[in-house]
This record gives structure tokens, C-alpha cells and sequence, in this order.
């Protein structure tokens, strides 16, 4: 039984424990789906506390709910509810005790009625049920026993649950970071997860921008930082191209050698889609704002800028923002117009497409 009466003589559920949230567990087991929600519960001495509750149905190789796990995390509740109900009578702690003695199953020991999950192999608990969790549950499943403690210890268990959680192209990414295999998944997560280890460092590199300037555009490719235009002396508008390649051992900056360069411009959006292509949108050049589309394949020998002519382009603009999806789709939402009028459209360019 989950939920705990208030005293040890209690007959029936205390009234300040929601009854839609019980319903609602018992709507989720009995349809075999997900459950997430609070409710009010109590200790043994009768204390309330807030109880907050996942239950995430485990399935078989034939589709079918073999188990059902449950992570639950107590909170502190300030409830005056006076005295506990029957607390000067002694309840017989031994017979209580005595619900719960533990049976031998191979070489652990194993309470019969309590947990039965933990009679479950090694094999059988890491593939079909903590490899199904979040990097969050199972730091929490790891504190519940020296086995579970133990199970999640594994590097492959939390390469698997890094997957999961954020998928295979971002876990494939990950091994090519530097440093990230010396980390291991376990701790990996854990940092990324509660960004216990995030913190701001300068880098040292090599190159230089020149000439120097602002209101430039940068985007990243991998591990290479990408900088197109800008806004020179005097509002020169600028179309040159910088890589800076973070991968190297002393990475610098490098000036790229392109063919068919955009028209100077700065107040512009960069954006990376396919992997290594680079799109440029808009902005401000010398005959003022810009509504253009160039693409560069940044891989390819020599690598040039092409110029997209779309159907019903969006209105000229600069200090918009700009992003991808799909990594084929570029959307660009909003910037300022002619005469500093704000723009507060949203346009799609899919440059999968013959003709975007």
C-alpha cells in the first residue's frame, strides 16, 4: 500500500489527501500508461510530507507490461494537523517486522511481498528497466540499494540511457568531443543534466579577425566556429569568412578563401543546415536592407556561395533572428524594417527542396 494513513488505528484516507490524484494513479496503472503528479502522504510517526510520484510501465519483448517502476522524492510540507490519532497507544513493532523477513535468492537476499523486481537478473533490470530511465532517475535508483548502487555504476548502462534521453546523433557528437570519454557517461550526464560543472573560460587561440569590426554573424559546424560579415570602420559592410577550428591542438583563426561572396552586409542571420552548409539571410549592405539567401557548402573544393531566389521572399530586414529545423528548414522571425519599423512575421525557406 502506497499511501499511509495518519495513525496506526486510522479507518479511512485523511481528507487532505487529493482523491483525483489517487484516481488518476489508478487510471494510469490500469490503462498501462505514464503517471507524474504530488499528493499528500506520511510518515511512519504520522508526519505528513509531500510525495512526488513517477510511474513508468515497463514493457516486454511481446509489447506487454511486465513491471511497473516507480521514483518517488519526499519535500517537507508545513501542515498543522495536530496530534496523530491513537499515538499513546504502542503499536507492536515486532509483528510489523516480522511482514518483511527477507529470503535467500542465490546470493542476495531478497524481501519477499516488498520488492519483488530485485529477484530480476543483473541483464534483465539494466536493459528492460533502467536503460528506459532519465539521467535524473537513475542517480535516484542508485541510492536505493548496494545493487542498484552497484548496476548503475556501468558505463554501457549509462551510454544506453544517454541515448535514450538524448538521442543517437547527440550521444555519436558527444564521443568526438575532446575530453568527454575521460568524463564517461556516468559523470557526463550528471554535469549536462544538473549543470553542476557549468562555468564560463576564456579560450586562447591564434588568428585574428581583421580588420575588426561588429554586428557580424556566427554560427557553429561541428567544431568549427564560422564568422561571415560585419560592420567595419565607418559602417563598412563586410563579406569575408573566418573558421575557427576547435578541434585543432592551437586552434586559430583562419580566413577562408571564397568564390562568389554575398554583398557586404552586417545586422544579417548565419545559420548551419545539412551538416556542413552555411545560409546567410537579409541584413543591411551598402544599398540598404537586404532580403537575399546565399548558401555555402563549407566542405566542398573550392568552397563558393550560391544565391537561392525563393518565391514570395519575406520583406527586406536586418536584426532579426534566425534558426533551422530538421536541419533542411531555415525560419526566420521578426527584425527591424524600413524607417526602424519592428517586424514581427515568421517565414519558412525549405531548402530540401528543388526550388525553395
Amino acid at each position: 500500500r502506497f499511501l499511509q494513513y495518519r495513525g496506526p488505528f486510522a479507518k479511512r484516507r485523511h481528507p487532505l489527501v487529493d482523491s483525483s490524484v489517487v484516481s488518476e494513479i489508478r487510471r494510469c496503472l490500469e490503462e498501462g500508461i505514464e503517471f507524474q503528479g504530488e499528493l499528500l502522504n506520511f510518515r511512519k510517526d504520522g508526519s505528513p510530507l509531500m510525495n512526488k510520484l513517477r510511474l513508468t510501465p515497463i514493457y516486454g519483448d511481446d509489447g506487454i507490461i511486465t513491471h511497473v517502476i516507480g521514483i518517488q522524492f519526499f519535500t517537507e510540507v508545513n501542515i498543522d494537523l495536530g496530534p496523530v490519532p491513537g499515538s499513546s497507544i504502542k503499536s507492536m513493532k515486532s509483528s510489523t517486522r516480522s511482514a518483511f523477513r527477507p529470503g535467500v535468492v542465490g546470493d542476495r537476499n531478497v524481501y519477499r511481498g516488498f520488492c519483488g523486481i530485485l529477484q530480476l537478473s543483473d541483464e534483465v533490470l539494466s536493459l528492460k528497466i533502467l536503460s528506459r530511465l532519465t539521467p535524473r532517475d537513475i542517480a535516484s535508483v542508485g541510492s536505493v540499494c548496494r545493487r542498484l548502487y552497484d548496476l548503475t555504476k556501468n558505463e554501457d548502462l549509462w551510454l544506453m540511457v544517454c541515448q535514450n534521453a538524448w538521442g543517437y546523433e547527440t550521444t555519436r557528437v558527444l564521443e568526438t568531443v575532446p575530453g568527454a570519454k575521460r568524463l564517461g557517461w556516468g559523470r557526463l550526464a550528471r554535469e549536462l543534466t544538473t549543470l553542476e560543472a557549468a562555468a564560463w573560460r576564456k579560450l586562447t587561440v591564434g588568428g585574428a579577425v581583421e580588420p575588426s569590426r561588429c554586428n557580424f554573424s556566427a554560427c557553429a559546424v561541428g567544431n568549427r566556429v564560422v564568422l561571415f560579415g560585419g560592420e567595419g570602420v565607418n559602417m563598412q559592410p563586410m563579406n569575408d569568412t573566418f573558421v575557427l577550428d576547435l578541434n585543432s591542438s592551437n586552434p586559430e583563426w583562419q580566413h577562408v578563401q571564397v568564390s562568389s561572396p554575398p554583398p557586404g552586409r552586417w545586422g544579417h542571420t548565419l545559420s548551419c543546415v545539412n551538416g556542413s552548409h552555411l545560409v546567410v539571410f537579409g541584413g543591411c549592405g551598402r544599398q540598404g536592407l537586404l532580403n537575399d539567401v546565399f548558401v555555402l557548402d563549407l566542405d566542398a573544393k573550392p568552397p563558393t556561395w550560391r544565391e537561392i531566389s525563393g518565391l514570395a521572399p519575406p520583406l527586406p530586414r536586418s536584426w532579426h533572428s534566425s534558426c533551422t529545423l530538421d536541419g533542411t528548414k531555415l525560419i526566420v522571425s521578426g527584425g527591424c524594417a524600413d524607417s526602424g519599423v519592428l517586424l514581427s512575421d515568421t517565414f519558412l525557406l525549405d531548402l530540401s527542396m528543388e526550388k525553395p
